[in-house]
């Protein structure tokens, strides 16, 4: 059996700015796929669009507007990877499997979890702030 070696990799080549623009322009691409591939993605994209600005604009500590604005951020974080095991799954097989239907069940749930976190938080600080 051969020993992994990193020069074998064709992925690794890059260092350096070329790396990181590299980098930067396959987060764009990911981004553009989600966009016009997702619509749970275009969904949250739009809910964090309307929340975003206003946990900058509500009147609430700093500490208050990054736990607001982190939660929105999570729950499209939390998309995209679960965007990404389904489309590796479907890159494997679209047969009908009880793995992969597990796979994409744990990655469904993670996003509404991450949902339940955003709505709790936001719940929390702004009843602590008007009610």
């Amino acid at each position: 059996m051969k020993k992994y070696q990193i020069e074998d990799n064709p992925h690794k080549g890059n260092k350096g700015i070329t790396r990181a623009f590299r980098a930067a322009i396959n987060s764009w691409n990911g981004l553009i796929y989600a966009f016009k591939e997702e619509s749970a993605f275009r969904q949250e994209l739009g809910l964090s669009l309307i929340l975003i600005p206003l946990a900058i604009y509500l009147p609430v500590t700093p500490i208050e507007k990054i736990l607001l604005i982190a939660s929105v951020i999570l729950v499209l974080i939390i998309e995209l990877l679960n965007s990404s095991v389904e489309a590796a799954i479907d890159r494997i097989s679209f047969e009908v499997h009880d793995l992969s239907k597990r796979a994409k069940d744990f990655g469904s749930a993670a996003v509404m979890l991450a949902l339940l976190l955003c709505a709790l938080t936001w719940v929390i600080i702004l009843s602590e702030h008007y009610l």
